[in-house]
């Protein structure tokens, strides 16, 4: 696997990661990225993601219970942890901040090429109106010094959706509220006979 792997996400694990950011707007919200490595060597595959925190999102003993139980369920299934997703705390937050970084540091103890997906707040925002079929995701990847680097999204993109149709599937689920339906650790945690899998949530 060289320096330019690409990453395509899934059109499920993508909408759910949006929608556990709508349903705590004013708090940091992050998630992992569950998939594996294509056949052919050169691609990450995000299939599926699994919503953690969004209340102290920073402390460790979570996590680690978090990744536990969620490598131990994936893996059963051939998949592994591949990857962060983090959305910050305030809409005009646009950089990868400290607390980022160090539990992407921590994911690349279990997959080193794990990128770290950041939500694009701007144009999360402009999503409504603009019907751009582009993620609202910025790309974040370990240089060889291991300092995290945004990966500029151009026509040869290292990113893509799995669908091209994505974000008129999310945009309906917006509509709909459908957010409120997300379970995360922090849910799960509370109140165990909430479901961290989110089984329904696509039926």
């Amino acid at each position: 696997m060289g320096s330019d792997l690409k990453y395509e996400v899934a059109q499920n694990a993508y909408i759910k990661l949006v929608l556990h950011s709508l349903k705590h707007p004013t708090s940091a919200v992050n998630a992992i990225l569950i998939g594996r490595v294509s056949p052919s060597n050169d691609a990450v595959e995000v299939t599926d993601a699994v919503p953690l925190f969004h209340s102290q999102i920073g402390l460790l003993p979570q996590l680690e219970i978090s990744l536990i139980l969620i490598e131990e369920y994936f893996s059963a299934k051939g998949l592994n942890i591949v990857g962060y997703f983090h959305a910050n705390e305030r809409s005009d937050e646009y950089e990868l901040g400290g607390v980022a970084k160090n539990i992407g540091d921590h994911i690349c103890r279990y997959f080193p090429q794990a990128p770290i997906l950041l939500l694009d707040n701007k144009k999360l925002e402009a999503l409504k109106t603009s019907k751009d079929s582009g993620a609202i995701v910025q790309l974040y990847v370990r240089d060889a010094y291991k300092n995290w680097k945004l990966v500029q999204s151009d026509g040869s993109s290292r990113f893509s959706l799995k669908e091209p149709s994505a974000n008129l599937v999310l945009l309906d689920y917006i509509s709909s509220e459908k957010w409120n339906d997300i379970v995360d650790f922090d849910d799960h945690l509370d109140d165990i006979s909430k479901d961290w899998l989110n089984p329904g949530l696509f039926n």
